[in-house]
């Protein structure tokens, strides 16, 4: 694996020298773009939208568009912006991790020691794996703040970056209606929560949907005709909501 970050851990007083690597991997199929005739692929072009001509990377740069003008920001004030937090991710707070409501979970990340780290990491690692905590703090990566929790997994420091509070669109923008249910309907559907639950076992789950397309790509390969399956909802016979629920019981 390549790491994606590198920096240090403050804990109290200790440095921990780290490396940041992605705890994700996408199994889903690559596709290109093509043109249907030629089966060319599709490339974008950085093109000036005035001009009309093809733009190099040295010479483009971000700009924030305020008061009828754009602002261009350099890499160095990206980290003059928050300079303490450029390559140090500071624990000064922990916390229970089942606290976290899961609307603010984001991307997972493995961290692992770099040459002289070793004892620091496996201290941190052990004590919070010991008291159960996870260790909160903010930092920058990307020319972007983020939020995150550090905690023990498995036999690594898991990273796991947290959305603020106010990237989280308030619920009541929805202004959703809810009716009242019966004492009946309520008792049913609470037996059939009981009667489907169990333990959480991931391996159970798998992702059928990326199974299917590369079956399907490997038969269009081979000259084949794959069926595609239609999906078939299972209609209900009643519309009457305790109707529904005697029957999933049944």
């Amino acid at each position: 694996m390549r790491a994606i970050w590198t920096g240090a851990i403050g804990f109290g007083l200790v440095n921990i020298p780290v490396k940041l690597y992605s705890a994700t991997r996408d199994t889903r199929p690559d596709f290109d773009l093509l043109e249907r005739k030629t089966m060319s692929r599709i490339r974008y072009k950085r093109v000036n939208e005035d001009t009309g001509e093809e733009v190099d990377w040295p010479d483009i740069v971000k700009g924030h568009y305020l008061k009828n003008r754009y602002i261009v920001l350099e890499e160095s004030d990206f980290e003059a912006a928050s300079p303490e937090k450029t390559k140090l991710i500071d624990l000064k707070s922990f916390v229970n991790e089942s606290e976290i409501d899961g609307i603010y979970f984001e991307s997972p990340y493995y961290l692992s020691p770099q040459k002289g780290g070793e004892k620091a990491y496996s201290l941190l690692f052990q004590a919070l794996k010991k008291t159960k905590k996870a260790g909160l703090s903010a930092f920058v990566m990307r020319n972007a703040e983020n939020l995150a929790i550090i905690r023990a997994y498995e036999d690594v420091l898991l990273l796991n970056k947290l959305r603020f509070q106010e990237e989280i669109r308030p619920a009541a923008e929805l202004r959703i209606d809810m009716p009242s249910v019966s004492r009946a309907e309520m008792d049913m559907a609470v037996q059939l929560v009981k009667r489907h639950s169990g333990a959480f076992d991931i391996q159970r789950y798998k992702d059928e949907y990326s199974k299917e397309l590369n079956k399907l790509i490997k038969a269009k390969a081979s000259g084949k005709h794959p069926t595609i399956r239609k999906l078939k909802p299972s209609a209900a016979n009643s519309q009457d909501l305790l109707e529904q629920l005697k029957a999933s019981l049944a």
